[in-house]
Formats: C-alpha cells, structure tokens, sequence
C-alpha cells in the first residue's frame, strides 16, 4: 500500500508575484449563519437579525454581518494561500464595496503582490496579497490586502498532525 499526501498547500518558494488563485470553494450564507455570528460576536445591530427593524432599514432586510463576510473571504483563501503559515502579520485597505444577504454565495480570488525572505526567521518568509470576494452575480463585495509568515518546503519546525494509526486501513475497515 502507498499513502500518498493530500494536497499540502503552498510554501514560501512556491508564490510568484503575478500569481491569481481562484479558491475553489464558495459558500452560501444562510440567516442562521448570520444570527448566529452576530450572537457569537455579541454585535448587537440589529440589523443582522430583527427581520422587522431591518425591512424598515435603507437594505429593506437583514444585511449579513460584515465581520462574517470577512472571515469567510479570509477562510476561503487560506487553502490556497495561508495553509502554511504560523501568523498573520497584516491586514489592511478592506474595502466593503457591496451588501450581502442570506442566499448569497461567495467566492474569493488572491492576487499575489509581493514575497521577501524574512530577516528574522530563515526557515520563514513574508507574503502579500490582495483577497477580493464576489457573490453569485460576479458583484465584487470585499477586497482587503494581506500579509503573513509561511513555511518554506525544508521548514524542520512545521508542525505535523496527522495521528499514527494503531493499524493500517485496508478495504475491510
């Protein structure tokens, strides 16, 4: 039997600035999504979540709390971008350029910017990018630029977390 790895994200050594990545997951946000974060997060407009307050709103209904868009745009993007970073050093020029609502579903796009050897960390360097999020309409809704620390591939200090199994799988299991 072979084990081959999955998919095991990017590296320092493998951005080129110029580099787009169009993350491959989009997601639909639902209203329990959206009460539930803005619960979560003790956001108390209510806008977020008292249907009948909002309709009376400029939207005419609930808006998804922005906080919520944000993380999941940030979230989408780190499969193909942060999978092997240890921090987030940066995030800045966030744009909110668009509403969302309960249906909409987003999907993020990362635009590579810039790279450079960390002068601190030599098993580490530093990437900058520029995230955007567009809903189902192609409607750009977000955009923000955003720095971190990634592993290069020889890292010796990158974790690893996948458990030894107390036996092998096989077709029965």
């Amino acid at each position: 039997m072979v084990i081959k790895p999955g998919w095991e994200g990017r590296f320092y050594e493998d951005f080129e600035i110029g580099d787009v990545y169009r993350h491959p997951l989009g997601r639909t946000i639902t209203d329990a999504d959206n009460t539930w974060f803005a619960l979560l997060t003790m956001n108390t407009n209510q806008t977020h979540f008292n249907a009948h307050q909002a309709a009376e709103g400029v939207f005419g209904k609930p808006i998804v709390n922005s906080a919520l868009t944000i993380a999941i745009t940030l979230g989408q993007s780190v499969l193909d971008t942060s999978y092997n970073a240890f921090a987030n050093l940066e995030i800045d020029d966030l744009k909110l350029t668009a509403p969302v609502f309960a249906g909409d579903t987003l999907y993020a796009e990362s635009l590579v910017l810039g790279k450079r050897e960390s002068a601190s960390r030599p098993d580490a360097g530093i990437v900058h990018i520029k995230t955007r999020s567009l809903n189902q309409d192609g409607t750009v809704i977000m955009r923000y630029r955003r720095k971190f620390f990634v592993y290069k591939r020889d890292a010796g200090s990158r974790p690893t977390s996948f458990p030894n199994a107390d036996r092998p799988i096989d077709a029965e299991d």
